[in-house]
C-alpha cells in the first residue's frame, strides 16, 4: 500500500505496509536519522513473501512523521542523561502505531537505533512482542558497541546545505560504515539519499535522536529478564556499532546470535536471504 499518515494517541506517524493483512504482523524499526524507506522496498516485499504482513514507519523527528521541538545538547545527554525525549518514548510511539493499526502483538525487528527501540519496546511491552530481532545494535552499556573514531566523526559532521551536498555526504558516509566485503552499490545509495531528501530532512531531529541514544540507560538487566524469543544479527566488520554490542545483546537476551562475516553497518543485498530466513525461523520456532 502507499504511505499513509496516522494519528496515534497524540503523535502523527507515517506508515506503510506490505503483504497479506491476514499474515502475522511484523514491525520494522529503523535507526538514527533514517526514514522507513531505508528498509528497502524489495527487502520488505521479500519479508512479505516469507509470510508476514510487514509494517514500516518513520520514527518521530524523521521523514514524514511528526517533528519534535526542543534543543538537544549532546554533552548533557551523555553526562546528565538529559534529552528532549528518550528511547522509551520512541518505543511507546511504536506501541501507539500498533494500537492505531489494531495490532495486539507483532514480530518486532529493529536495526541500529531501531534495535535499541525494539529492545526498549520489548522491555516495556513484552506481551505485545511475538519475537524480537535486534540487528547491528547494542545494550546501552557504555563499554560495548563503541564506534571507531572515524565512524564517530562521520556521524558528527556538519549538516549539508543543499540537496546535492546531502546526497554526496550520505553516499560517502554509507561507504565508510558499510560492508567492505560486499560490492558497494553507489547508485543505490545515491537514489536512497535523493528520496530521503525529497521526503523531508530534519537536521535538528538528528541531534534529538542522537541525544536519546546518548542519554539511554544500560538495558542489560532488563533484557535478561525477558522471555521473548529473540535473534541478534551483527556484522563482524561493523565500524559504527562494534560487534561487541551484538554479542552483549545476545548474552543478555539468551538469544540466537548470527554473526555475518565482513558485514559492516548496513544490510547488503547479498545477506538478505540469510537475514529473512533467520527472522522466519525464529517466528516459526
Amino acid at each position: 500500500m502507499t504511505e499513509q499518515t496516522i494519528e496515534a494517541d497524540g503523535i502523527t506517524l507515517c506508515h506503510e505496509s506490505f503483504g497479506d493483512p491476514d499474515a502475522p504482523p511484523l514491525l520494522l524499526v529503523m535507526g538514527l536519522a533514517a526514514p522507513m524507506i531505508w528498509w528497502d522496498d524489495e527487502f520488505c516485499a521479500q519479508l512479505a513473501e516469507a509470510g508476514f504482513h510487514v509494517h514500516r514507519f518513520d520514527n518521530r523527528d524523521v521523514g514524514r512523521s511528526q517533528w519534535w521541538t526542543g534543543r538537544a545538547s549532546l554533552p548533557l545527554a551523555y553526562f546528565l542523561r538529559s534529552a528532549p525525549y528518550s528511547l522509551g518514548d520512541l518505543a511507546d510511539d511504536a506501541g501507539k502505531l500498533l494500537d492505531a493499526l489494531g495490532i495486539e502483538r507483532a514480530h518486532v525487528v529493529g536495526t541500529s537505533m531501531g534495535g535499541m527501540i525494539a529492545q526498549e519496546f520489548a522491555i516495556r511491552h513484552p506481551q505485545r512482542v511475538r519475537t524480537l530481532t535486534s540487528i547491528m545494535s547494542t545494550t546501552g552499556a557504555r563499554t560495548v558497541g563503541l564506534p571507531s573514531p572515524r565512524a564517530a566523526l562521520a556521524m558528527l559532521a556538519p549538516g549539508p546545505r543543499t540537496r546535492e551536498d546531502y546526497v554526496m555526504q550520505l553516499v560517502r558516509t554509507s561507504k565508510l560504515i558499510g560492508s567492505r566485503e560486499y560490492l558497494f552499490d553507489e547508485e543505490h545509495f545515491r537514489q536512497r539519499a535523493e528520496r530521503t531528501y525529497d521526503r523531508g530532512l530534519n537536521p535538528a531531529g538528528v541531534f534529538r535522536q542522537l541525544a536519546a541514544i546518548l542519554s539511554s540507560r544500560d538495558r542489560t538487566a532488563d533484557l535478561r529478564r525477558l522471555s521473548v524469543p529473540s535473534l541478534v544479527i551483527h556484522g563482524t566488520a561493523d565500524p559504527l556499532v562494534h560487534v561487541s554490542g551484538g554479542r552483549a545483546t545476545a548474552r543478555a537476551l539468551g538469544a540466537d546470535l548470527d554473526l555475518i562475516p565482513g558485514m559492516g553497518h548496513d544490510l547488503p543485498r547479498e545477506v538478505w536471504p540469510r537475514v529473512i530466513a533467520g527472522i522466519k525461523r525464529l517466528a516459526t520456532r
